[in-house]
């Protein structure tokens, strides 16, 4: 099925911690313009994250970056707050796509177009594998900027995520702002 140039990949970055925003991407690659070494973000390191992040932002045909907050991580759910990132990301296109390609198995509302579902897009198609990198890249600095508000907890090293290392500086300072209260382990010390 070819849906013409404008296709457009989507991916979110940020399910899975415990603070910070959730963090989508939207781009539509640029065929006369390629870009080597486009994979899941998960499996670049840090370096190689960084240098496509530039070269995607170059060489795309367009893109935006957008997020859920927090707050609404906690009213709607990760899974709904992930979709809304993603619908936003796409809605933000300088150039509107004909198709959207989009990173797991369902589907955003209100996307502009036709659009499908790719299980294991991130790693399958190129411009959701950019999108990937973007909303990670975009994630990470956010978190590690946070980081500097909130010294104790280690999120320059663990991006809000669940390790022991994370789980034992809340326990000791209590939640942040940033801490998403409808998270389990959060849920537990609130109740306390």
């Amino acid at each position: 099925m070819y849906f013409g140039d404008l296709v457009a990949g989507t991916d979110e970055a940020g399910r899975g911690p415990l603070a910070g925003e959730v963090v989508a991407a939207a781009v539509i690659l640029d065929p006369n313009n390629p870009i080597a070494g486009l994979a899941d973000s998960k499996k670049l390191s840090e370096k190689k994250r960084e240098a496509l992040f530039d070269e995607i932002q170059e060489k795309a045909l367009a893109y935006a970056i957008a997020s859920a907050s927090i707050e609404e991580i906690d009213e709607l759910n990760i899974l709904h707050a992930s979709m809304l990132a993603m619908s936003r990301s796409v809605a933000l296109l300088s150039v509107p796509p004909e198709h959207v390609l989009v990173d797991g198995n369902r589907l955003p509302p209100n996307l502009p177009c036709t659009a499908e579902a790719v299980v294991k897009g991130d790693a399958r198609q190129a411009a959701i594998s950019a999108a990937s990198i973007l909303a990670k890249v975009t994630r990470d600095r956010s978190i590690v900027e946070l980081a500097k508000t909130y010294p104790e907890y280690g999120f320059e090293k663990h991006k809000g995520y669940p390790t022991a290392l994370h789980l034992e500086a809340i326990r000791l300072h209590g939640i942040t702002p940033i801490h998403r209260r409808s998270f389990g382990p959060v849920k537990k010390i609130l109740e306390g």
